[in-house]
C-alpha cells in the first residue's frame, strides 16, 4: 500500500512541477513558435502524468498546465490573462482529446489511426486551402506534423495507462496464487503435493491444455520459459504478446538453491498469449517448487 500512496504523491508533484519545468524549456522558442505547437507538447505532459499517476494528477497537470500556457505563451506575458483566442489551438486540443479517448477504450493502433485520422482532417479543415488536402503555410504543416506525432504519443501513453489497470486489476489474483503456494511450500510433508498444486495453477494461469512435472535429467531441447518471462525456443527469443506461446510443449525448470530437480512441461491451447506477469508468476510459482524440494531434501540429510 505505501509504494502505491508514494507513487500518487510523487504523481502529484510531477502534476505540479512537469508543465512548469516543460513551459520553462519552451520560452526560449516563444517568439518562433506557434502557440498550437507549445500546447500540443503541454499535451504530452498532461497525458503522461496521467499514464503514471491517477485522474486526480492528471487534472491537476492539466490545471497546471494551462495556467502555465497563459502566464508564458499568451499576452499579455507573465500575467495570467487572456486576450484573444486562436481557433486553430482550440481545433487541434480538441483533435488530442478525440485520439485520446479513442486510445483509452481501444489499443495501440486504434490510438495511432486516431492520430493519422486526425492530422488529415486538420489539414482538410482547418488550413488553406480549406477542404483540400493541401498545406501551404510551413506554420501550419508544422503544427499537422506536430499534430500527428503528438497524437501518436499521447495515444500509445494512454493505451499504457490502459494496460497498466488491467494489470492492477489481476496483480490481487496473483499475489494469492503465490501466497497459496508458498504457504503450501512450509506446510507439505512431500514436495510432489507442491508440484502438483503448481500444475493445477499453471494450466488456468498460461492458457495450457495440458501440464505435468517431469523429474529427472534435461532430454531435447523444448523451448523454454526463462526466469525473466520470456520464451526462448531454437530460433531465438519468442514474441508472445504477438506470436503467441509455441505449438510444442514448453519447459519451465524448477531449481531450489542451485540445484535442478525436474521441470514442467506445459502444452499450451493454440494461439494462447499470456501476459508477461501471467509468465512472471508461473516462474515464481516453479521456484516455490524448487524450494519445496530443497526444503525436503535439507530436511531428510539433516535426520
Amino acid at each position: 500500500m505505501n509504494r502505491y500512496l508514494t507513487r500518487d504523491n510523487a504523481a502529484i508533484l510531477a502534476a505540479l512541477v512537469a508543465p512548469l519545468a516543460a513551459a520553462a524549456i519552451l520560452l526560449p522558442f516563444r517568439a518562433n513558435w506557434p502557440n498550437t505547437n507549445v500546447a500540443l507538447l503541454l499535451v504530452v505532459v498532461v497525458v503522461a502524468v496521467a499514464a503514471i499517476g491517477n485522474r486526480f494528477a492528471g487534472a491537476l497537470a492539466a490545471v497546471s498546465a494551462a495556467a502555465w500556457f497563459d502566464f508564458f505563451f499568451t499576452r499579455p506575458y507573465e500575467q495570467f490573462s487572456i486576450r484573444s483566442s486562436a481557433d486553430a489551438t482550440t481545433a487541434v486540443l480538441l483533435l488530442v482529446v478525440v485520439v485520446v479517448a479513442v486510445a483509452a477504450i481501444g489499443n495501440r493502433f486504434a490510438g495511432a489511426l486516431a492520430a493519422v485520422s486526425a492530422a488529415a482532417w486538420f489539414d482538410f479543415f482547418f488550413t488553406r486551402p480549406y477542404e483540400q488536402f493541401s498545406i501551404r503555410s510551413s506554420a501550419d504543416a508544422t503544427t499537422a506534423v506536430l499534430l500527428l506525432v503528438v497524437g501518436v504519443a499521447v495515444s500509445q501513453l494512454a493505451a499504457r495507462a490502459r494496460r497498466l489497470r488491467v494489470i492492477t486489476i489481476t496483480d490481487a489474483g496473483y499475489l494469492a496464487q503465490i501466497h497459496e503456494t508458498a504457504a503450501m511450500t512450509t506446510s507439505a510433508t512431500v514436495p510432489d503435493d507442491v508440484a502438483r498444486h503448481v500444475v493445477q495453477q499453471l494450466i488456468p494461469l498460461l492458457d495450457l491444455q495440458e501440464c505435468r512435472f517431469q523429474y529427472g535429467t534435461l532430454l531435447g531441447h523444448p523451448p523454454r520459459l526463462e526466469p525473466d518471462g520470456t520464451v526462448m525456443t531454437s530460433y531465438g527469443h519468442r514474441d508472445v504478446e504477438l506470436a503467441g506461446l509455441p505449438e510444442e510443449e514448453i519447459e519451465l525448470r524448477v531449481y531450489g538453491n542451485g540445484r535442478y530437480y525436474g521441470r514442467f512441461m506445459m502444452k499450451p491451447k493454440p494461439g494462447a498469449k499470456p501476459s508477461l506477469q501471467a509468465r512472471l508468476v508461473a516462474v515464481t510459482l516453479a521456484d516455490q517448487a524448487g524450494r519445496a524440494f530443497s526444503d525436503s531434501e535439507r530436511a531428510s540429510s539433516g535426520r
